[in-house]
């Protein structure tokens, strides 16, 4: 039986952990795609990458508190704890990823 996953209470959540957290593109993309969907498997928001890739990154996430993981059959759905976060840091969140671009609309990209 896979073990549950831990996630830090909201009051547990530092700052120091999000801008770690959003500090890398591919962790800032995940949450932009999190929050446009409200929420989605491990495998739809990182189809690009290998799996030992996007489960790094996901635990990131999860242990610094930006996301919830739920498994639900063989899916781990993955959810942006965004009012936590707001209310902790408001208007952090919509800061940063304002800002984030995704590679493929970064300047002089051929995609």
């Amino acid at each position: 039986m896979a073990r549950p996953f831990q996630h830090p209470s909201a009051k547990d959540l530092t700052i120091d952990g999000v801008l770690y957290a959003l500090s890398d593109p591919v962790r800032r993309g995940i949450v932009a795609k999190l929050i446009d969907c409200n929420g989605m498997s491990c495998s739809q928001a990182c189809e690009d990458l290998p799996a030992s890739t996007v489960s790094f990154h996901h635990k990131i996430l999860r242990d610094t508190g930006l996301i919830r993981s739920e498994k639900r059959g063989v899916e781990v759905i993955n959810i942006v704890r965004k009012a936590e976060l707001e209310k902790r840091f408001p208007g952090l969140l919509a800061a940063i990823l304002s800002n984030h671009k995704s590679p493929s609309k970064s300047p002089g990209s051929n995609k």
